[in-house]
């Protein structure tokens, strides 16, 4: 008996989360599922005549046995022995090869299902809302992606596969077993309860233990996870706790040990007892088969049909254990699948309207009418939200931290929309425009940069993907990264590792800014974009960004003050409204909560970097 997986006890038991989250069995379901086996009904039918011309086959080993002992050997007839021989070799080399037949094609039909399921899975997500990516868990879309959809394989070459051949197994050996001697069949059925029952109590303990043994893996796994990732790794060093975590380990290696040795030693008894009422039959229908024989009780009844009989039984006892799971087997399908439709099923509220309008939004005014928005309906985060940028203009969004301020310019992508009022790009409802123009349109660099793991020329052509050379190199140039490339040996073939993480923070907010020189945007939206960067390197492409700003309506998200200075106009956020807007010498005039940031962070910033120019 192979031990569960995660979330699922053995064969034959559900869970207590599997009992308490069952599917609701519907046609609607049903058909649902059948929608992708509809595809492949040719191929599925004809696994279902394979599996039915081998269980035929299967019947006639154990029918010519009993023809070689009665008429063969009892009648020492060895050329008959010798064509029943090769009969039986030929009927079961072709029980086998069907079998491998039927084999492949359920592996190819799984397989081409889990294709078109995957695929639907990963297009439905990559157009999910940003919302749906920053509340949901990334292990619980990884499972639905892969375990789950993955899982689906077993469903179909697995369940309902088995199902069917164990249905063929039982109906047409019950047949040959009731046709050759159904007192016989009889006495070899009477077993079968014997196998059940020990089946059951073993299999309970059995789930107590491994039970145990997964949590105390998962323990270790987030122990593993946990120490030897990149960040606690460093951590275990910098705080010399390895010995400690090394004690830690051993214990809960110890406890794993033992709950796998209690789980091996129990299933080796319950191995023993299966061996031995798997031998109860056969001996039941000798003790019977002879009491006829010699009591002269059934005339017609001979060795041979006793010799198939005995392997006959055999051949049932395991299809009908089986059997009597479907219904497990069967809840599991379904709520395999029900949880794969769960992801299905997610609405995706931005969705780009039909015949969307794209205007041209070159030096288009940017206007917030009214907005407000709140993650958390009881928790509203901005209200009233009410400005415009004037095309071709920089405006500097300030605040305190929380405020909202990265909120503000989410809805202009996109990323999120209001609840109420409207933003608008050229006088056009951003909710109107089409969804990808409106995205093109536009180019956002982060605070915290994303590099996928691959070259700097592959992170660089995500924004433009016919780029040229010259193109490339131009954009490195403005965003000064040309010196940092030269220095590398690969230059623009160099790996940047994963997440980037084998640049500075610098270089990665460079080749960021980069990649939106190269996408040319007509809005830009830079979200503290310089705050990972040095002094000396932010000056050196402030100017670039200046001039990457030139005739482009931006937004700046800042915290610095030489960036705030440059700004057409300052917004101020705080407690989710426009608290101030104007210049800089306007909002320190009014002593309000612009000149409280400014004496608190950005002042002290300016005389930190005055003081760095001294030394």
């Amino acid at each position: 008996m192979p031990p569960p997986t995660r979330g699922l006890g053995p064969r034959g038991f559900l869970t207590d989360e599997e009992k308490k989250n069952l599917p609701t069995v519907s046609r609607d379901l049903l058909l649902r599922i059948l929608s992708y086996l509809k595809p492949y009904w040719a191929q599925f039918l004809l696994v279902f005549v394979t599996i039915l011309l081998s269980a035929v086959l299967g019947l006639l080993p154990s029918i010519i046995t009993g023809r070689i002992v009665d008429e063969a050997l009892v009648g020492q007839n060895m050329q008959l022995l010798v064509k029943l021989l090769a009969l039986a070799f030929v009927t079961l080399s072709a029980s086998q090869i069907i079998s491998v037949l039927e084999s492949y094609i359920n592996a190819w039909i799984s397989q081409r299902i889990i294709f078109d399921m995957k695929n639907q899975m990963y297009d439905h997500l990559q157009h999910m809302p940003h919302a749906f990516f920053t509340s949901e868990k990334q292990g619980d879309i990884i499972t639905r992606m892969n375990t789950d959809i993955s899982g689906v394989s077993t469903v179909i070459s697995g369940t309902l596969s088995s199902i069917v051949s164990n249905i063929a197994t039982v109906v047409t050996t019950l047949s040959a077993l009731f046709a050759m001697s159904w007192k016989l069949a009889l006495v070899g059925i009477v077993v079968i309860p014997l196998l059940i029952l020990p089946t059951k109590s073993v299999g309970k303990k059995r789930y107590q233990i491994l039970t145990d043994a997964q949590a105390k893996n998962d323990e270790m796994n987030q122990l593993i996870n946990e120490t030897l990732s990149v960040s606690g790794s460093l951590l275990v060093k910098l705080f010399t706790r390895e010995k400690r975590e090394y004690e830690r380990f051993v214990a809960v290696n110890e406890e794993v040990t033992q709950l796998s040795l209690r789980e091996q030693n129990s299933g080796r008894w319950f191995r023993v007892l299966m061996g031995m009422f798997t031998q109860v039959g056969p001996l039941l229908i000798y003790f019977a088969g002879g009491w006829f024989i010699i009591s002269q009780a059934d005339p017609a009844l001979t060795v041979g049909t006793i010799t198939a009989t005995v392997s006959l039984i055999n051949r049932l006892y395991r299809p009908v254990e089986s059997l009597l799971n479907i219904h497990v087997d069967f809840t599991r399908s379904l709520a395999l699948f029900t949880r794969i439709f769960d992801y299905f099923d997610l609405e995706n509220p931005i969705t780009s309207p039909k015949n969307g309008r794209r205007p041209d939004v070159t030096d288009a005014d940017i206007r917030y009418e009214h907005v407000s928005f709140s993650y958390d309906p009881e928790k509203p985060l901005l209200s009233d939200i009410d400005f415009t940028v004037p095309g071709g203009k920089m405006y500097a969004i300030v605040g305190p931290s929380g405020s909202g301020k990265s909120t503000v310019v989410n809805f202009i992508p996109r990323l999120y929309d209001v609840l109420g009022g409207r933003v608008t790009i050229a006088g056009v409802d951003v909710r109107d425009f089409d969804l990808s123009y409106l995205r093109e349109q536009i180019g956002v660099v982060t605070q915290d940069s994303y590099l996928f793991n691959g070259t700097i020329r592959e992170n660089l052509l995500y924004a433009k993907e016919d780029a040229t050379e010259e193109e490339i190199e131009a954009a490195c140039y403005i965003a000064n990264l040309s010196e940092f490339l030269a220095s590398q040996p690969e230059g623009l073939d160099t790996m940047v590792g994963n997440r980037g993480l084998k640049l500075s923070g610098g270089e990665k907010q460079r080749l960021s800014i980069a990649r939106v020189i190269l996408k040319d945007p007509k809005i830009l939206i830079l979200d503290e974009a310089t705050s990972a960067l040095d002094s000396i390197t932010e000056n050196a492409i402030q100017d670039a960004l200046e001039a990457l700003m030139e005739g482009r309506t931006s937004i700046v998200i800042a915290h610095r003050l030489s960036t705030i200075l440059k700004a057409d106009r300052i917004l101020v956020v705080k407690d989710g409204v426009i608290a101030e807007q104007g210049s800089h010498e306007e909002l320190l005039a009014r002593n309000g909560t612009y000149r409280e940031l400014y004496e608190t962070q950005f002042r002290q910033i300016l005389d930190y970097e005055d003081e760095k120019h001294k030394t």
